[in-house]
């Protein structure tokens, strides 16, 4: 497994906050090593939101991300603010809402509808946070699904359980059914 750095952003109120807590819980429970951080913008609601997770079986000598290996990015400003910091080889998982995808050939990328799945499949656009997390599971596997289900159900609002455990099933099948929108050399 080794080390891994995600940055996983957006704007405020899309619960990316929570999501990095959630990747780090799974990945303690998975006996690894984790450091997690995040950052807002000027405003709660609706300015830039950038959480980061550090995932490593070896001892983490730096807290912060600098390049990562993986970045969600659920709106355009946050793919373009932060997408000269993915890694060669890096795997960018972009929303549908974003346009303007970065022409590099030097990662793999995969555009998903995070946000319409929890918006139109859900009814509830709160959850796309988890949905994400589901597709992050699903493409990565850097933590066990039980884990992450286990972190999920501990650190959702009481009576959502089965609204999450949805959302990260939708977010599973995402990446089962949009294989044909993943581009470059990791697909």
């Amino acid at each position: 497994m080794a080390h891994h750095e995600i940055r996983l952003t957006g704007s405020g109120g899309q619960g990316l906050i929570l999501a990095g807590i959630i990747l780090a819980e799974a990945a303690l429970y998975d006996g690894l090593n984790v450091v997690q951080s995040q950052s807002y913008g000027p405003e709660a609601r609706g300015g830039a939101s950038k959480a980061e997770v550090i995932i490593s079986d070896s001892e983490i000598s730096y807290p912060k991300v600098d390049k990562c290996d993986l970045m969600l990015a659920l709106t355009q400003a946050s793919c373009d603010k932060y997408i000269d910091t993915l890694k060669p080889k890096g795997i960018l998982i972009a929303d549908k809402s974003v346009d303007n995808i970065p022409k590099r050939d030097d990662i793999t990328i995969y555009i998903l509808p995070i946000l319409e799945t929890a918006q139109k499949d859900l009814g509830k656009p709160m959850v796309s946070n988890i949905v994400a997390l589901g597709g992050i599971y699903e493409i990565t596997k850097l933590v066990s699904r039980d884990s992450l289900e286990k972190a999920v159900l501990r650190r959702i609002p009481r009576g959502t359980e089965m609204l999450n455990k949805k959302a990260l099933e939708e977010g599973y099948n995402l990446i089962k059914n949009h294989k044909e929108e993943c581009y470059g050399d990791g697909c």
